[in-house]
């Protein structure tokens, strides 16, 4: 048995993989353990479960693998620092900050109460951006693609191109610190109020209500060249003239102020934190939306004439923006695209575990991702007893009539905790830890945000669609499994559709197919003989937290917020009194 462990630590999206025989068994972002989203420290809890549900212990792990390389592009580094001398300090000092990285022997003994003695494993460092390209080339199931990782930096890259083939990553072309569409997003909704890591998928959204007003500067910020992409630095504060990220006693990443004085004499005074959202910051939301796009797209044809395959694996930060990605196969020769769930960083985790697996260690798993469910499961028998001890009344109820229930409840218009099998991996609800809902109600959209989610009245709710019946209600047919592709709704479905529409008549959708989640899929087609509608409203089942991962953290979340019902595991429960707890 051959066991490689992957980690994410002292970054965003902390975060640990566990590889068995080739195929991976387990993946947890440290937030849904702890509950300090977009944790950043060393990912203790997420290791232990990820060994726990193989069955397993650090004494097994015969290598660990981490998404970072210090000694990766060490020419590149010396170069800028040779040209930018008053910027050493700075760069010394966000490189001590992950010097602890480099004895992960040290740090498991530390966080994990890990017994030195027992532990025999091999550490293996892989460069950032390889790293995420493996995330999603190696769970494909394709023989050959070309790859790609688009994101703020890592390892000094922006951006990493490559062919790949069986086991085999090759980099074919890498774009340099600072020339950056991650650090060119971030500098706009640090303007515009949203400074917090993962702040960039609101702004997304918040594009679509605007117009192009300001063009001709984002034309200005953005160089699109033969090779690749330059950012114009008048726009920006200079890299290495700050610390970079911070991260604070909480494990919570701050991010340094990326914008520079031209940007606040160009558009005015920047928008603080919960400021009033004006035409101004709509329009700079939509400038920013439209030159990502730009960038994203001209970088994504490169790729093709680099390697002229008909399918793309995508993954790094930039990959989430799912707008961009809905454009994909009109503006670009490629037919196919593969993006791994956790796209972000803490894919790293799972991406260094599978490049170690497969192009180091040689070993034969030809894994495909059919689904994200690679978090853990709990057993009938826990979920009881978490019922019980809160005086929580339910019906236990079998697969059938756990299926009727919940799809009456959905049909009358209630909205409903879904708590299914093992949790995604990945920043979105997919069917296992969802909040669900009716997407033809008019006012379904306002209830959700008043008495659950609160969230910006101008982020939409995504649509769960059958597989099948996909071609049918978009006006695109490649599938989405988890999340990452907006496409229009056709014109017949969109008043049929008014919870999940967006402003500008298109949805984040996830494709259903029945092989992926058998039971989700089967809860859409009954709502689909009930309703006619093919879809459900899917959002991700929490409030103003990380996504819940056990029971106790649902059934929290059902009792202080004002959702109708909870499906947790196999029984059924609702606020009004629905039978005696049994």
């Amino acid at each position: 048995m051959s066991v490689v462990l992957g980690i994410n630590a002292y970054h965003a999206g902390a975060s640990a993989a566990l590889i068995v025989d080739g195929d991976p068994v387990a993946a947890i972002a440290e937030e849904r353990l702890n509950r300090v989203k977009y944790y950043a420290g060393f990912p203790a809890m997420a290791v232990h479960r990820c060994l726990d549900i193989a069955g397993l212990g650090l004494e097994d792990v015969d290598a660990v693998a981490l998404g970072r390389d210090s000694k990766a592009n060490l020419a590149k580094k010396m170069s800028y620092v040779v040209t930018h001398p008053t910027r050493l300090l700075n760069l010394l000092k966000i490189k001590a900050t992950r010097k602890d990285l480099d004895d992960v022997k040290s740090l498991l003994v530390e966080h994990c109460d890990a017994d030195p003695a027992a532990l025999r494993f091999e550490q293996f460092n892989v460069e950032h951006h390889l790293a995420h390209i493996a995330s999603a080339f190696f769970c494909s199931g394709w023989e050959s693609a070309a790859g790609i990782s688009i994101d703020g930096s890592g390892d000094f890259v922006t951006c990493m191109m490559a062919e790949c083939t069986g086991d085999v990553v090759v980099p074919v072309h890498r774009i340099y610190v600072p020339h950056s569409l991650g650090s060119l997003y971030t500098m706009v909704c640090q303007f515009i109020g949203y400074d917090k890591y993962g702040d960039e998928g609101k702004v997304m959204g918040l594009a679509a209500l605007g117009s192009n007003t300001y063009k001709e500067q984002f034309d200005d910020m953005l160089i699109l060249e033969d090779d690749g992409i330059r950012l114009n630095p008048k726009y920006f504060l200079p890299f290495g003239s700050n610390q970079g990220l911070h991260i604070n006693s909480k494990g919570q990443v701050e991010l340094q102020r990326h914008y520079s004085d031209v940007v606040v004499d160009l558009f005015g005074a920047p928008l603080k934190r919960y400021g009033e959202i004006t035409r101004r910051e709509q329009d700079l939301a939509f400038g920013l939306q439209y030159i990502f796009e730009l960038g994203y797209l001209h970088l994504l044809n490169i790729l093709h004439r680099k390697v002229p395959h008909h399918r793309v694996a995508l993954a790094g930060g930039c990959a989430l923006n799912s707008v961009a990605n809905g454009m994909l196969y009109d503006e670009t020769p490629f037919r196919e695209s593969f993006v791994q769930p956790a796209a972000g960083d803490d894919g790293l985790a799972l991406g260094a575990a599978l490049y170690v697996s497969r192009s180091i260690r040689r070993e034969t798993g030809k894994y495909r991702m059919v689904n994200a469910f690679l978090g853990p499961a709990f057993s009938d028998e826990t979920i009881e007893t978490e019922l019980t001890a809160r005086g929580v009344k339910f019906d236990k109820l079998d697969r059938g009539g756990l299926l009727r229930e919940t799809c009456d409840a959905l049909v009358e218009g209630k909205v409903v905790g879904w708590f299914q099998g093992r949790m995604e991996w990945g920043p979105r609800a997919l069917g296992n830890r969802s909040i669900l809902a009716h997407p033809g109600l008019p006012d379904m959209k306002s209830v959700l945000n008043a008495r659950i989610k609160h969230r910006e009245p101008f982020r939409p709710f995504a649509p769960s669609i059958l597989a099948e019946r996909q071609s049918d209600v978009f006006e695109c047919d490649e599938k989405s499994p988890f999340m990452l592709h907006v496409y229009k709704i056709r014109p017949e479905w969109r008043d049929r559709l008014p919870a999940v529409l967006h402003v500008d008549d298109t949805g984040r959708l996830q494709s259903v197919a029945r092989e992926e989640n058998p039971l989700y899929y089967d809860l859409i087609e009954r709502f689909e003989r009930q309703t006619g509608i093919p879809i459900l409203l899917n959002t991700s089942f929490n409030e103003n937290e990380p996504i819940v991962c056990n029971p106790a953290d649902a059934i929290d979340c059902f009792l202080r917020t004002r959702m109708d019902a909870l499906s947790i595991g196999s029984y059924f429960c609702m606020k009004e009194s629905r039978g005696a707890v049994r």
